[in-house]
């Protein structure tokens, strides 16, 4: 008896052992991984070897999370742009994974400011990149913008007024709008009247 109870007490204190150091273990790996997220997206390795550069308004924060909970998405969003002529390619839309990600390449001229307006959409992120031409971009908190057309799941989309802060979006550097961030696409750049070229990716988000 005495000896079964003496099992029984090692049995509880290994037990509680490898539960603490499990803790401890995934508490380190956590903070471990909360400062290494900067430096891993200003790494780029998660281009794959796609030459452009990613703006400054990116959420690094969501983008972060989103990437490592749904690579292969973005894996294959980033290998579309990577892997393809985009200023030969035709306006249109392009599936890469079905309705998880795909592409639709525009070419329109800008527009002015007072004819557009700022969206977000909440099943997709919204990743950005003007082929040619230049575009400036709104972008603002959906947190701090004033809904103007409440969200519509059919289209996937709000609309809003709001502030925001003005991006200069030309060839060499893309964009990626979360559903945290309303953005206010197609405004013209430059009165040249040269029409914009634009690719614009969705990529569903993890678990939606």
């Amino acid at each position: 008896m005495l000896r079964f109870m003496q099992q029984n007490v090692f049995r509880l204190f290994l037990a509680l052992v490898l539960l603490l150091s499990a803790g401890t273990l995934a508490s380190a790996q956590g903070t471990k991984k909360g400062e290494s997220d900067a430096a891993w997206f200003a790494g780029k390795s998660w281009l794959k070897g796609l030459k452009l550069t990613p703006h400054k308004s990116i959420n690094q924060r969501v983008f972060t999370e989103q990437y490592h909970k749904n690579q292969a998405a973005w894996d294959k969003a980033f290998a579309f742009m990577r892997d393809h002529d985009l200023a030969t390619m035709a306006p249109g839309k392009y599936p890469i994974d079905g309705e998880q990600v795909f592409a639709t390449i525009t070419e329109a001229p800008g527009k002015d400011k007072d004819k557009t307006q700022f969206e977000s959409h909440r099943n997709y992120s919204d990743l950005q990149y003007v082929i040619s031409g230049k575009e400036m971009i709104g972008v603002c908190p959906v947190s701090k913008a004033k809904v103007t057309r409440p969200y519509n799941p059919a289209g996937d989309g709000a609309n809003y007024t709001a502030k925001g802060k003005y991006y200069l979006a030309e060839p060499g550097t893309f964009f990626i709008f979360s559903p945290e961030e309303a953005h206010r696409p197609g405004i013209k750049g430059d009165n040249s009247g040269t029409p914009i070229k634009k690719l614009v990716i969705k990529v569903r988000m993890a678990g939606r």
